[in-house]
């Protein structure tokens, strides 16, 4: 007797998403100033630059974050959202079918902003679905998600490897920072 052709295959399997405490670590940035245009008046010398530390905590202590990617047919897509900023990533989660989890899948290209324009910070980055340990990476995502309280996850909601409870995190590429317009102008790349 021979194998039929649907023997010799293995059985199709779920994904499994990369898990969140694995991730490496984000390192840190170098500083420098953003390109501008002639006669924004920001220059190269790195006095009056922002600190990395100074704008990480405002994305620890943000509520609300704009987040925008980019559609299928290349136009932009923005949307607010609720989530945290645990070890150096910005960790949201959502339905899958929203329109941003389905542009960022395709493309994970987006950028993510605090609310203000005056006090400026913008991270570039990739978002990729992952999954969290409610012992490890879970538990420091449900104790940052109290902020809110309309929105209280346990450490156990992103553990599942197939869908991560619909969580997704961005490691920064690059973000720029500002408070007092063109003085502190600051650009961190990463890795």
């Amino acid at each position: 007797m021979t194998d039929s052709p649907a023997d010799l295959h293995e059985p199709t399997r779920a994904p499994t998403l990369p898990i969140a405490d694995s991730l490496p670590p984000v390192p840190d940035p170098v500083v420098d100033r953003p390109r501008f245009p002639d006669g924004y008046g920001v220059g190269d010398d790195l006095e009056g630059t922002r600190t990395w530390a100074s704008v990480e905590a405002r994305l620890v202590e943000s509520k609300h974050y704009w987040l925008t990617s980019v559609r299928p047919d290349g136009t932009p897509h923005a949307v607010p959202r609720w989530g945290v900023w645990v070890d150096g990533r910005f960790f949201y989660d959502g339905a899958p079918t929203t329109r941003h989890t389905r542009n960022v899948e395709a493309n994970p290209a987006c950028t993510l902003n605090l609310e203000s324009g005056s006090d400026v910070v913008i991270v570039e980055g990739d978002s990729v679905a992952v999954c969290a340990s409610p012992d490890g990476v879970g538990a420091r995502l449900a104790a940052a998600f109290d902020k809110y309280s309309d929105y209280r996850p346990g450490p156990d909601s992103w553990q599942s490897p197939a869908d991560g409870g619909g969580l997704r995190t961005i490691t920064p590429r690059r973000a720029f920072a500002w408070s007092s317009f063109p003085t502190d102008c600051t650009r961190f790349t990463f890795g």
